[in-house]
């Protein structure tokens, strides 16, 4: 039986997600969301993305030690992850970002069962 904090593990999710299809890795750049994957190479607009899913993680030892990782889906099929930590350390611009796309309500609601 695996431990509950285990089961949240940024490392355990990001496998969860990966099964799920979220295989591709993002970055924000100059206000666009970039895929790593250099066969893809591609970019995309707040408009052209929308948030399927986040998950917070604290440090265990130090509250400001937590960070924040998206599920994002692009419009056209791309599904992958973005991580960024919170506070000072946190990535601005993908921070930013992805406030643009919660702000065009491009974040989809979890609908409970």
């Amino acid at each position: 039986m695996q431990d509950k904090e285990e089961e949240r593990s940024l490392i355990n999710v990001e496998r969860q997600l990966n099964k799920e299809g979220y295989t591709e890795d993002f970055r924000v750049t100059e206000g666009r969301l970039h895929t790593l994957n250099n066969e893809r190479n591609k970019s995309y607009a707040p408009s052209e993305v929308t948030i399927v899913d986040f998950y917070r993680f604290e440090g265990e030892s130090d509250p400001d030690d937590m960070s924040i990782l998206y599920a994002l889906e692009t419009t056209d099929g791309v599904r992958g992850t973005i991580s960024s930590a919170y506070g000072t350390y946190g990535d601005s611009d993908a921070l930013e970002f992805l406030k643009q796309v919660e702000d065009l309500g491009k974040n989809l609601s979890k609908k409970n069962k």
